[in-house]
């Protein structure tokens, strides 16, 4: 989101053209579409989560009254097994004491009979009908108490089936609704990125066409005499017209790192042109620190030839400015990547002819920027690290040697 709001704003502030204004209504339109996505997603999440948790609890319920069920229906199969068993015990014994005088007493005892003498049909009536329906009515009792307890168990247990039938259809309509707010965040965020995309492109291909513009002009003013020394030039050496000077004599600290595309120096202080040209650009972007300055040579033994200064370089020039080895480019500060200077491709913005003959693959020493190094050499400064040898790729016929 911070980068988005970044490049917003460096394209508010660029001078870009009447379909890059309406681009930027649209993408301040979607940015405000991708809050209020991001707010219903918050307020979704939230509903998804407490509906998790009613389920969760309303489903452990549920458990809890099956188990519940589970053993009122225990009790109650043990209460009618009881039932059964006291009953046949009963008529046992009453039929026993009915038919044999011998054991009456023992079962009179058992049944609890007060007389020896009772009649022993009461007693079995008694018995079997008195003794044994107490036996039944108080079963029955626990019975009916077992079955209103069931019941009520059963209702609760379909209600909160219900319950989670709910829950879970709300769940998903909730999980749907989040999914195509998602969906709906990703495309307005690529919508946001393509705009931007477009309008970043069209501001470059503007740019360059000002500065193109603006070094065909300058070409054509080659032949005048150079702009007078400025401040930031006094007490440098001027080089004799066609002749090239050392770019880095004034860097502090000045350490030569590898050969690549061009040849890699860190350090600080100014950097100077190598000889008489026009500046064909100050910036690219996709260079570390954005800076790439190029500045095409029109005198010397590489006429013709557009040299690059990048990286870590606060410029000091314009596009369409005449320079010569006593102008200073720009001061390099110490960066996290130091800076390269190479042989830049005849456009000036941003590639590389190392690059343009596809010699580079990322670390190698290149043929173009060997060839550079020994251009410093030649002027004094200390030539780059070779990383291969011989360096990758082999230089087209006409480029000068050193």
């Amino acid at each position: 989101m911070l980068l988005v709001c970044a490049l917003v704003a460096s394209l508010a502030v660029a001078a870009v053209p009447p379909q890059a204004k309406a681009d930027a209504s649209t993408v301040a339109t979607d940015r405000a579409r991708i809050s209020q996505i991001e707010q219903d997603l918050t307020v979704e999440g939230a509903r998804i989560q407490r509906l998790v948790g009613a389920y969760d609890r309303v489903q452990r319920s549920e458990g809890a009254i099956r188990a519940r069920l589970g053993r009122t229906a225990s009790a109650l199969a043990s209460d009618r097994g009881a039932e059964a068993v006291a009953a046949v015990q009963l008529r046992r014994v009453a039929v026993d004491a009915y038919v044999s005088g011998g054991s009456l007493h023992s079962g009179l005892a058992l049944l609890g009979a007060s007389s020896p003498s009772a009649d022993l049909a009461a007693v079995y009536i008694d018995v079997a009908g008195g003794s044994l329906q107490s036996s039944v009515t108080t079963f029955e009792v626990d019975r009916h108490r077992a079955y209103v307890a069931g019941a009520t168990l059963q209702g609760e247990r379909l209600r909160a089936a219900a319950t989670l039938r709910r829950l879970s259809a709300d769940r998903r309509l909730a999980s749907a609704a989040v999914a195509a707010d998602e969906a709906m965040l990703r495309q307005v965020k690529g919508n946001v990125q393509a705009l931007l995309a477009a309008a970043y492109q069209r501001e470059i291909a503007s740019r360059r066409s000002q500065e193109l513009a603006l070094a065909a002009r300058a070409s054509q003013q080659a032949a005048s005499p150079p702009p007078p020394v400025t401040p930031a030039t006094a007490g440098a050496p001027v080089a004799a017209p066609g002749a090239y000077a050392n770019p880095l004599r004034a860097v502090g600290g000045l350490s030569p790192e590898r050969i690549d595309q061009g040849v890699d120096y860190s350090g600080f202080g100014p950097i100077y042109a190598i000889g008489d040209g026009v500046v064909l650009s100050t910036s690219v972007a996709g260079w570390p620190g954005g800076t790439f300055i190029s500045y095409r040579l029109t005198d010397g033994p590489a006429a013709g030839l557009v040299v690059y200064a990048a990286e870590d370089i606060e410029p000091l020039v314009q596009v369409g400015q005449a320079v010569t080895p006593a102008t200073v480019l720009g001061t390099v500060y110490e960066g996290p990547d130091g800076i390269e200077t190479g042989w830049s491709d005849p456009a000036g913005q941003g590639w590389t002819m190392a690059h343009d003959y596809g010699q580079f693959s990322g670390g190698n020493s290149t043929a173009f920027g060997a060839n550079f190094s020994q251009l410093l050499q030649s002027l004094g400064a200390p030539g780059g690290i070779l990383q291969n040898s011989p360096p990758t790729g082999a230089l087209p016929a006409g480029l000068p040697g050193w």
